[in-house]
This record gives C-alpha cells, sequence and structure tokens, in this order.
C-alpha cells in the first residue's frame, strides 16, 4: 500500500529539534519557568521584543498582501493588527518607554530577515519564516506553563498566560496549515527556500533568547545626537 506522505511542517520541526531543545535549555527560558529570571533582563526581553513585533506585523502584513487565499489574507492581516495593539499592551504594562531601549542587534537581525523575504521572497517563503514565532512560543508557552504552577502567583505569569492558551495554539495550527498546503503546491526548489526560511528564523528565535540573557548592546553608542537648538 501507498504511505501516506509526512506533512512538510513535521518535517521542519524535525529539522529544527536541535534548536528546539537549546532553546528550552536557555538560562532565560528556565528562569523565566521558576519565576528566578532577574526583572532587569526580563523588561529587557519586553522592550525588545516590542520592537520585534512592530516589524514582525510589518512581515504579517506582507504575507497578507501576498496570500493567495481570502481566509490566509484575514488571518494574516489579523495577526498583524494583534502584533501592534493586543500583544504590544502586555509591553505597555512592564515597560515604562520603549522607544527610549535602541533595538539590539540580535532584534535588527532578526527582524531585517524576515522583512528582506518578505520584499524578495514569494508567499510561501514568507510563511515559513513567519511561522517559527507562532510555532516557538505556543511550545516554549506549552512547556513553561506545565512547570509554572499558579500563574496569579507567578511573577511572570501573565507572559506565560498569554502565549500558552487555546487561541494561541489555534493561530499556530492555522499556521502550519497554510505552510503545509503551499508546500504541497511548490516545487522543489521553493520547498527548499521554505524549509531555509524556517530553520533560520528558528535560529534567530533562539539568538533572541539568548541576547536577552546577555542584555544584549552594541559595541558603539547609535542613540541620535541631539537636536540643535534653534537659532534665536
Amino acid at each position: 500500500m501507498p504511505t501516506t506522505p509526512t506533512p512538510f511542517c513535521d518535517e521542519l520541526w524535525a529539522a529544527v529539534a536541535e534548536i528546539r531543545a537549546a532553546i528550552d535549555e536557555l538560562p532565560f527560558v528556565t528562569g523565566l519557568g521558576d519565576g528566578t529570571l532577574d526583572r532587569d533582563k526580563f523588561v529587557y526581553y519586553l522592550a525588545q521584543d516590542a520592537h520585534y513585533l512592530r516589524d514582525y506585523a510589518r512581515a504579517l502584513a506582507g504575507a497578507a498582501a501576498k496570500a493567495d487565499l481570502p481566509e490566509d489574507i484575514a488571518f494574516f492581516a489579523q495577526h498583524a493588527h494583534d502584533a501592534i495593539v493586543v500583544e504590544s499592551s502586555l509591553h505597555q504594562s512592564n515597560v515604562v518607554d520603549v522607544d527610549a531601549w535602541t533595538p539590539s542587534p540580535t532584534c535588527t537581525g532578526y527582524t531585517s530577515y524576515l522583512l528582506s523575504v518578505a520584499h524578495t521572497q514569494g508567499y510561501a517563503e514568507l510563511a515559513a519564516a513567519v511561522l517559527p514565532c507562532f510555532w516557538i512560543y505556543a511550545e516554549v508557552g506549552r512547556a513553561l506553563l506545565e512547570h509554572a504552577g499558579d500563574l496569579a502567583a507567578h511573577p511572570y505569569g501573565d507572559w506565560i498566560g498569554t502565549y500558552a492558551d487555546d487561541e494561541f495554539e489555534a493561530a499556530t495550527a492555522k499556521a502550519r496549515s497554510i505552510v503545509d498546503r503551499l508546500a504541497g503546491q511548490a516545487d522543489p526548489a521553493t520547498r527548499a527556500r521554505m524549509r531555509t526560511a524556517f530553520t533560520t528564523a528558528s535560529a534567530w528565535e533562539w539568538m533572541f533568547w539568548d541576547a536577552a540573557w546577555r542584555v544584549e548592546s552594541w559595541p558603539f553608542d547609535l542613540s541620535p545626537a541631539p537636536a540643535a537648538e534653534p537659532a534665536k
């Protein structure tokens, strides 16, 4: 009897197994789970994540613009909206002024990669590139929830609850189904680019968590020069 082909997303997940295991072992993630993470590192992470979400929303909007089905347009457009309005509200409640923080080298690199895929590659590749942010966060959130206990008493319970919920799981499943469908329609060269986009973005996910633990900064001061006083 003919065998059923392995879903493309299962192949992608297997390809990043080492990255996923490494994320679970990062001291930032383990400290987040048991509540011992230094608050300053968490605030740094939230500020960087807020900067990330602004450009991730642009990448999602780009996916909506490229999408081939009305339901895909609606899905990516809705989540572009959510990245700005809904999820960013969590950062506003924890970070006083996001714009006072400079996007880190890793944040800049990750978002630049996503936007480069949005501007230079097709819908299938872009859908694969934005998937790790859905999928890895859902998996990390689920694992953290298992170890966090009572979220109301956990110092980072509001963040864990945002990503470890049924609605986010459903969104992740939808994003995977889109990638599986597009891979089924794609030629081998496109599927190879999709694989590269997914694995590269997954590596950036590890780097983003790691940068938060290190409170990564630029080697030089990149803040804008103060505005000149107007002539009198």
